[in-house]
């Protein structure tokens, strides 16, 4: 098990999670996220590197999500994982999550490869 993290990017108003992220660690990742969220007006938060996640790390998303919103920031998530993806369809949230459509992951993922 790889240790999940939130950490910033390459840029002002990016992140990037990674490892392995579930119910043993969403408190502490939503924590990071909010505290990241404070004084952005956007943020883009990078999934490519989370390794495993289950529904814990879905409502983690979801719960950054209904943060940003209430605070006026635009949020986005970059290169989704297929596990993520999955999962947040059969929860039925998929529809409220941030998340580019599939061929803008794929533009996405060909931008992380060339940085």
């Amino acid at each position: 098990m790889t240790a999940a993290e939130l950490i910033r990017g390459d840029r002002p108003g990016r992140l990037r999670l990674r490892g392995d992220v579930g119910l043993e660690n969403v408190r502490q990742l939503w924590e990071r996220g909010r505290t990241e969220l404070a004084g952005q007006r956007q943020l883009e938060i990078d999934l490519s590197e989370v390794e495993r996640t289950d529904s814990a790390g879905v409502a983690l998303l979801v719960a950054w999500t209904r943060e940003a919103h209430a605070g006026g920031v635009v949020i986005r998530f970059a290169n989704i994982p297929d596990q993520i993806r999955a999962i947040a369809h059969v929860c039925g949230v998929e529809a409220i999550l941030p998340f580019p459509q599939a061929s803008e992951n794929a533009a996405d993922n060909d931008e992380s490869s060339q940085s």
